[in-house]
């Protein structure tokens, strides 16, 4: 009775968790709706039609993202969490302005570069790690998986919708309101959470950098990035090609599988918790990755079996995007959760650009069935990774202390 007791939320946890994954869907949602209509809506701007610049000013909140992660990510060690996300979220308030009054695509490309720049993942991934019990963490790291492929979800239902009443511009302006509801959420509703003090730890910078199951866990995150956006580059044709589907039509496909992804994930996360398994959870959910590949290359030609592979494989991705995250703040030192989640979402970000440039160059040059083939490979390159993974789990009959959360 009691396991199952520390196994719920506390009414502090689920506070900091739904406020948090709030934050994380307003921003994310704001980024998301960009994806679907940007590259057909950025003809209305001068230089717009040239699609290498059209490219770069997608990729350029990758880029910017990659290299401001772990400077944010420290930044919170040293000056709190709260301070340094609601810097970052002014920044991509700031940078969805300019893009809102942007008449060049030279204009939207820097405007991009000030939105990534305000680079809070990793401190916003710290302040739920600082928020929750480690038995309870992936949990609320599912909350904010759950609100990042919701966000996704309504991206596409609402994207061409208000293109439509607005342009760009008016995309842009909603893009910064959003923004500016995530700055409230952090400023008054996330409580606050006390940090771990410098001195609880002799551990140095170079101790995140060079601890074997962080970096395990760096590469894992670039691969599943990597293969994600790899994917989404020849996913979608196939659909309305496979579904003769119109592109505003795609919602319709996308809203049931991450909608089903989903219930099957939770017990997933629940048994994996239950069991304290993390470790062998994540290694069984990156064999799915590379059985789900090869599914993808032997039958995507055929419009159910690739429905089920897209299901399997946002099954296995949103597993893994709630597992990971919770393991690598288990595994790094108190102090410097902020730094190791900055290094890890730097490593993120750098697959999202390789794996929609790396995505694209394969299927332009060899086509659709080696991109699946490449998919399968990296898989299984970070299965072998997996093994040499050990993290260590708290002892449940060792009573942990609750976070103490200040309204």
């Amino acid at each position: 009775m009691t396991n199952d007791v520390r196994l719920a939320l506390t009414p502090a946890e689920r506070r900091a968790s739904f406020s948090l994954a709030g934050l994380f869907a307003a921003r994310m949602l704001g980024l998301f709706l960009l994806l679907p209509v940007f590259a057909v809506a950025a003809q209305s701007l001068q230089g717009g039609q040239d699609p290498a610049k059209v490219g770069l000013a997608l990729g350029m909140y990758g880029l910017t993202q990659a290299f401001m992660q772990i400077p944010f990510g420290m930044a919170s060690d040293k000056f709190g969490r709260r301070p340094v996300v609601l810097f970052g979220l002014t920044l991509f308030v700031l940078g969805s302005v300019m893009c809102a009054f942007a008449t060049t695509i030279e204009w939207v490309t820097i405007g991009r570069a000030i939105q990534g720049a305000g680079a809070i993942s990793a401190a916003v991934t710290a302040w739920l790690a600082d928020a929750t019990r480690p038995e309870v963490r992936t949990r609320a790291m599912a909350m904010v998986g759950a609100s990042i492929g919701l966000s996704f979800a309504l991206s596409l239902v609402m994207s061409p919708l208000i293109v439509g009443w607005g342009g760009l511009s008016g995309l842009f302006w909603v893009i910064a309101a959003l923004g500016v509801v995530a700055i409230v959420v952090a400023a008054f509703v996330i409580p606050v959470v006390p940090r771990a003090e410098a001195g609880m730890s002799s551990a140095r910078a170079i101790d995140v950098i060079k601890n074997g199951g962080l970096f395990r866990l760096n590469v894992g995150v670039f691969c599943l990035h990597l293969t994600q956006v790899a994917l989404f580059v020849v996913v979608p044709p196939l659909l309305l090609k496979l579904g003769n589907l119109s592109t505003e039509g795609l919602w319709k496909v996308y809203l049931p599988v991450i909608f089903v992804s989903f219930l099957l994930m939770v017990p997933i996360i629940f048994v994996t918790e239950k069991r304290r398994s993390h470790t062998q959870t994540l290694r069984w959910a990156v064999l799915g990755l590379v059985l789900v590949g090869a599914g993808f290359a032997l039958t995507a030609q055929a419009w159910w079996p690739l429905l089920i592979c897209l299901t399997l494989f946002f099954v296995f991705f949103n597993v893994l995007e709630a597992l990971q995250p919770s393991l690598v703040s288990r595994a790094a030192p108190p102090h410097l959760k902020g730094l190791a989640l900055g290094l890890y979402n730097t490593t993120q970000a750098f697959g999202l650009f390789f794996g929609g440039v790396l995505g694209g160059w394969v299927a332009q040059h060899q086509g659709v069935q080696t991109v699946f083939w490449g998919l399968t490979a990296v898989s299984a390159v970070w299965l072998i990774a997996t093994w040499g993974l050990h993290i260590d789990m708290p002892e449940r009959s060792k009573s942990m202390a609750q976070p103490s959360i200040v309204p």
